[in-house]
């Protein structure tokens, strides 16, 4: 048994905003009150005696364990970044208690075989991982995997993440099951046959680097595409890693419309990053800052924050994406995409939107935690009783350094800045898997 007293409980999926208490047994919150005393503790449980186990929360935020749904593992195929074991302590350091994996892997998850060793090893962890299965074959565009076998087997959505479908007639195709089946499907939205040089934005950032780059409208053009399919279709769709201002506002709109329909079936993400940088940290960081889609321009990023504002964009994603140091380490048109994301997320999420008012810590919380859950059909993101106790347990008013990472690698423009927001504790059913200062085993 354990007692979480004293701390600020916040919990978007019941709205619920207030100081209290939470009693935690076997795994579950069986109570959540104004004061829980020995007195309450013994309704609950006869037996239960000094052997409780007290944590004080006294000045902290209590939560919903945060949702990634959008994270890289590198498992199998490329564990010199990253594998299952890693990630998972990345994820819990930074709050998280379920994560959803992307599927780009090597071999790609298209298969039951590869989906289930990713799940079986999620499994052996103290982290809540979940996975996607990839839209095609190989990734490669050309045909559909079987969705029906993967979704059976544990596959909680399909992406084809880092390979746009480019096949109009096949998105349709796709969508078209994916809105049978009720699940969510996500998309990485660039067009190739637009960008000479990615992870740069085309503008400064290019130009200082005499490259191509990726214009918005590699963006803007897919986004327009698939928005209009999934309307068409009623699918479940995920626009990813938002990067313009077009883009939101496309979003916006077509929102709107699926209201209109009677439909909630349009979602969007931001990364931490993109609301937090321009194309100004490309020139300054280099491949540090060298993600697809890239970081724009200032317009883009206040873009980004006003659709958090308003709901456009519902999901705070990482897009997690650890790459090794002497890959980061070769030229800009050669270092691969990607910043590492779990372990800054919630500090920058707080320094850079609630601390500026920008989002309340509700709507913090319900864009990291309850709003992914629920797109994805997990059970989390709620601290209702009776239900898993999932927990994140942070201070606001503490400030860290961002270092010593326990990502496999250390690829972020953040490392060594000091950021508003410390997690505390992370609980996963019922069991503190992550405590600020302990040696994670």
């Amino acid at each position: 048994m354990m007692l979480i007293k004293n701390g600020t409980v916040i919990d978007p999926a019941n709205n619920v905003e207030q100081l209290a208490d939470v009693l935690i047994e076997d795994g579950v919150i069986v109570k959540i009150a104004d004061k829980i005393d020995k007195a309450v503790l013994q309704e609950v449980n006869s037996e239960c005696d000094a052997a409780c186990e007290i944590v004080d929360a006294s000045g902290c935020i209590v939560a919903p364990g945060l949702v990634d749904v959008h994270v890289h593992f590198r498992d199998p195929g490329f564990t010199h970044k990253e594998n299952i074991e890693t990630g998972a302590k990345a994820a819990l350091k930074g709050g998280f208690t379920s994560v959803v994996l992307m599927a780009n892997t090597k071999p790609v998850v298209d298969n039951v075989d590869t989906l289930t060793y990713v799940i079986e090893k999620g499994k052996k962890t103290d982290l809540k991982i979940y996975t996607c299965a990839t839209v095609t074959k190989g990734m490669a565009g050309k045909e559909l995997t079987d969705m029906d076998a993967l979704l059976a087997k544990g596959s909680v959505g399909f992406t084809d993440d880092g390979i746009p479908i480019m096949d109009v007639e096949l998105m349709e195709c796709a969508m078209t099951k994916a809105a049978l089946l009720s699940v969510p499907i996500s998309l990485h939205e660039e067009n190739p046959e637009l960008i000479s040089n990615n992870g740069v934005n085309r503008g400064k950032a290019s130009a200082y680097y005499g490259i191509g780059g990726s214009p918005r409208e590699a963006e803007i053009s897919l986004i327009r595409r698939d928005l209009e399919i999934a309307l068409k279709t009623g699918a479940i769709l995920n626009i990813q890693h938002i990067s313009t201002k077009e883009g939101v506002e496309l979003v916006r709109q077509a929102k709107k419309k699926a209201a209109a329909m009677g439909r909630n079936n349009i979602h969007a993400e931001a990364t931490p990053h993109h609301f937090s940088l321009t194309e100004e940290a490309v020139i300054q960081y280099g491949t540090l800052a060298k993600m697809n889609p890239p970081l724009r321009e200032e317009a883009d990023r206040q873009a980004i924050i006003e659709g958090l504002e308003d709901g456009t964009i519902d999901i705070i994603a990482t897009d997690h994406a650890p790459h090794s140091k002497a890959e980061k380490e070769k030229p800009i048109t050669e270092a691969p995409s990607g910043i590492i994301g779990l372990e800054t997320a919630l500090a920058l999420g707080i320094t850079n939107l609630v601390d500026k008012n920008h989002l309340s810590m509700m709507q913090l919380i319900e864009r990291m935690s309850a709003n992914p859950a629920k797109m994805y059909g997990l059970s989390a993101g709620t601290l209702s009783e009776g239900r898993a106790a999932d927990l994140v347990i942070f201070d606001t008013n503490a400030s860290q350094v961002m270092k010593d990472f326990v990502s496999k690698s250390s690829n972020s423009p953040f490392a060594g800045q000091t950021l508003k927001g410390v997690v505390k504790y992370t609980i996963v059913n019922g069991t503190i898997q992550y405590c600020y200062g302990a040696v994670m085993k």
